[in-house]
């Protein structure tokens, strides 16, 4: 958004204007009786509302605040002018003075002049010129879009409305003559027109949206503390506030006249962000000072520019502040009750004390749940909620990215999607906000752990029973397989062998090769296919019948025979027969002794 030119002026000047502006002030707001203050409808905006911080570049140059000699009030030409004061489009006259009337409707303590608005209004966009002007209907030629939130010169805020107002799905920008960022449009919008639409690009629903977010939180402008707190929310500068007030003022000594609308033509601000689509219009009448006609029947008259009202069909002005004219007909349109707003979520609750836990490469039992909720603890089915994993190293959401937005249930209750581990181990959380909303963020801790050693359920004996011969020597040979529960064979089990004599570790005997050493007793894992293997075995001078015991730390041992023997070497013959835990694998009968026969003479 570009800033407006000004005029130079020179210290004093600027020391005038300034004393100036704290006397108008005073007189502007300490002047009024004192009023009670009725809540908002809406909590106030909390100090982390991303529309107080700085979104883009106001126009700042004060108005003419010194008195013409032999006047007894402000006035354009004065020596501490930085702008001459001037008159307010026609249109956006109307729409000012239609926002102070909906707002005096909805929140009658707040008491928000129309010449406050008309301040932001002309310090935001002076009054829509900076998209080429007001149409008629409200909008403007050309829509009003601030710089990319993106953290260097102004704010960071990353898209909130998916690019809905402002074209941008990265970052968000301000929109529309009164400077909306989306996230606080989409807290505080308003149908200024009544016309079932809330449109920032429009300043009938920009401004009314304008008096809503003044008003929020209950306060009473009528008081000082309350209108300086309001007009922070917009921007948190006291430049910005004494510029606001200076113009108010300067509008309440009647330079706030109707003037006509511009005719159109090139924009002085921003053009639309490349893929905006043209905004709908609702006709309305045109000319000074026009409201745009509500959609429920009316007996309010218009209001001229200088405010006074036209007479009725018979001649007669209406007084708005009856409920009934002379005929005793019952009044409607400006006395209509106004309809109770939507309930508003304005807090998060978690949903369960679940522990959020899954081991590498798996996918997470539980997930992130929380409840919207009301001021008075109802839940508010539809409130958009935003979870976010931070720590996107460890985990993602299941369709691989680590920001989802969801929808609360007719409970309120929203839902994350599943969580997915990365390949990584420890700690991450994941935030749940309330999406557009300043609130307190609820945090999910959750943990990646390694993934847990496979195991083995059975196993079954390769190469058939053990049988050597004294003092043979036998190579790296398979001697089991390992089958997990399902069946399958599984890798990456660690097996201890024994080499065991009458159910007890051997003394003597076989011994088994661990590395370049004769133990009777190793630890090895299966490989691939759920083989084990061992590396070697020295069968020893020691005949006699001995066990090979397979255990694992969860299941019970698996033997096989092993027998050292003059009568018959081993057999390599495989076979694949399953072993039952504590019992010897199935023997073949032992080949009876060869017949010789004898010599005869």
């Amino acid at each position: 958004m570009k800033i407006l030119r000004t005029r130079a002026a020179s210290v004093s000047r600027q020391g005038l204007c300034t004393a100036l502006l704290v006397a108008s002030l005073t007189a502007a707001v300490g002047a009024s009786p004192p009023h009670p203050t009725a809540s908002s409808e809406d909590p106030a905006p909390g100090p982390g509302n991303p529309q107080t911080l700085p979104h883009g570049s106001p126009n700042l140059a004060l108005p003419d605040l010194v008195p013409p000699p032999g006047t007894g009030k402000p006035g354009p030409g004065g020596p501490g002018s930085k702008e001459e004061v001037k008159g307010i489009p026609a249109t956006a006259l109307a729409a000012y003075k239609n926002a102070e009337r909906y707002a005096k409707e909805r929140w009658p303590d707040c008491h928000v002049p129309w010449e406050l608005i008309a301040a932001i209004g002309k310090v935001e966009s002076d009054h829509g010129a900076m998209g080429g002007g007001l149409r008629p209907d409200g909008s403007t030629e050309k829509a009003i879009i601030g710089p990319p939130l993106t953290g260097e010169k102004f704010a960071l805020v990353r898209d909130t409305d998916g690019g809905r107002w402002d074209g941008d799905t990265q970052y968000d920008h301000a929109v529309g003559p009164m400077q909306f960022i989306p996230s606080t449009w989409a807290s505080y919008s308003a149908d200024g027109r009544n016309a079932g639409q809330n449109d920032p690009n429009n300043i009938f629903d920009a401004a009314a949206g304008t008096a809503r977010y003044l008003c929020a939180g209950g306060l009473d402008l009528s008081k000082q503390a309350d209108l300086e707190k309001a007009v922070l929310r917009y921007n948190s500068s006291r430049q910005y506030l004494n510029t606001v007030v200076a113009w108010m003022t300067a509008y309440r000594n009647g330079e706030g006249g109707a003037i006509p609308d511009p005719s159109g033509g090139p924009s002085t601000g921003t053009t639309p962000y490349p893929g905006t689509t043209p905004r709908p219009t609702v006709p309305v009448p045109t000319g000074p000072g026009t409201v745009p006609p509500r959609t429920t029947p009316s007996t309010t008259t218009p209001e001229r520019p200088d405010g006074t009202r036209k007479p009725d069909d018979r001649g007669r002005p209406k007084d708005p502040d009856k409920s009934r004219d002379r005929d005793g007909d019952k009044g409607q349109g400006e006395h209509k009750k106004p309809k109770p707003p939507a309930p508003r979520a304005v807090r998060l609750d978690r949903m369960d004390g679940a522990e959020l836990t899954a081991h590498v490469g798996e996918t997470f039992e539980h997930k992130a749940r929380v409840r919207a909720l009301t001021a008075d603890g109802k839940g508010v089915p539809g409130t958009r909620v935003r979870f976010k994993i931070v720590g996107a190293d460890k985990a993602l959401f299941k369709d691989g990215t680590d920001t989802f937005v969801a929808s609360a249930g007719k409970d309120g209750i929203a839902t994350s999607p599943a969580i997915r581990a990365g390949d990584k181990t420890g700690e991450f959380y994941i935030l749940a906000t309330l999406e557009g909303r300043d609130a307190k963020a609820v945090e999910f801790d959750a943990t990646v752990t390694p993934a847990p050693a496979p195991k083995a359920a059975r196993f079954t004996a390769m190469g058939g029973d053990l049988r050597y011969k004294p003092g043979e020597s036998v190579p790296r040979r398979a001697i089991a397989k390992a089958y997990d529960a399902k069946g399958r064979p599984v890798d990456g089990v660690k097996v201890t062998v024994t080499v065991k004599k009458d159910g007890h570790p051997a003394d003597n005997g076989p011994s088994l090769k661990d590395k370049d050493k004769l133990v009777r007793t190793v630890t090895v894992t299966t490989r691939e296919g759920g083989l084990v293997f061992i590396d070697g075995l020295a069968a020893g001078n020691q005949e006699g019948a001995f066990t090979l015991e397979l255990s694992t730390d969860d299941k019970e041992p698996v033997t096989l025979s092993l027998e050292v023997t003059v009568k018959s070497g081993a057999t390599d013959k495989p076979t694949d027969k399953p072993t039952t835990p504590g019992k010897p694998a199935d023997k073949k009968p032992a080949p009876g002794p060869t017949s010789t026969p004898k010599s005869t003479r």
